[in-house]
């Protein structure tokens, strides 16, 4: 299969759900579609994203030679929507190194706070930073701060997804002081 033309023949859920059963398991074919991902065009980068995070909900392992890449790229200005939410949304599914909880922290706590931010990307923030909060239960008071913060006026979903992270981080014990 030619991916990149596969990509860019057509964005419906059954042709991502080809690509995602092309790549399977496949380290080489997976390193492929995040290359492509990476490389741009614009529409072949929007293209791809989806298969992608559908791809590391599968088989989070696939991603852990890729996620410094990955996560580099969401700092690049004017990103597409379908990257930063896709990129999020795979991250939900890793067991993130500890070496880059600090930048994965920052970004999902940027995400979150910046009101003009998709309603997805800052929902999916959340489960990340609920993720790392189980191995780094300092940064639960802060998270709690931030969620309490936006509920008043995020919208239906943010607010669910909120009060699930928040019922989620309570039974995370703090550091002790």
């Amino acid at each position: 299969m030619n991916l990149e033309k596969e990509i860019l023949k057509e964005h419906s859920k059954a042709q991502t759900l080809r690509i995602v059963r092309y790549i399977g398991h496949d380290a080489e074919r997976f390193a492929e579609l995040v290359s492509l991902f990476l490389k741009g065009p614009y529409r072949l980068t929007q293209r791809s994203a989806w298969p992608l995070s559908i791809c590391v909900e599968h088989y989070p392992e696939l991603v852990k030679p890729h996620l410094k890449k990955l996560i580099k790229n969401l700092r690049q200005p004017s990103l597409h929507n379908a990257v930063k939410r896709n990129t999020m949304r795979l991250l939900q599914f890793v067991n993130i190194p500890k070496g880059l909880h600090g930048e994965v922290v920052s970004l999902c706590f940027d995400y979150l706070q910046d009101n003009k931010e998709a309603i997805a990307v800052r929902a999916f923030s959340m489960t990340v930073l609920a993720n790392i909060v189980q191995t780094n239960p300092e940064l639960k008071r802060e998270l709690a701060l931030v969620l309490e913060d936006i509920m008043p006026y995020g919208s239906a979903g943010l607010i669910s997804r909120a009060r699930k992270t928040l019922k989620q981080i309570k039974h995370t014990n703090p550091i002790s002081a």
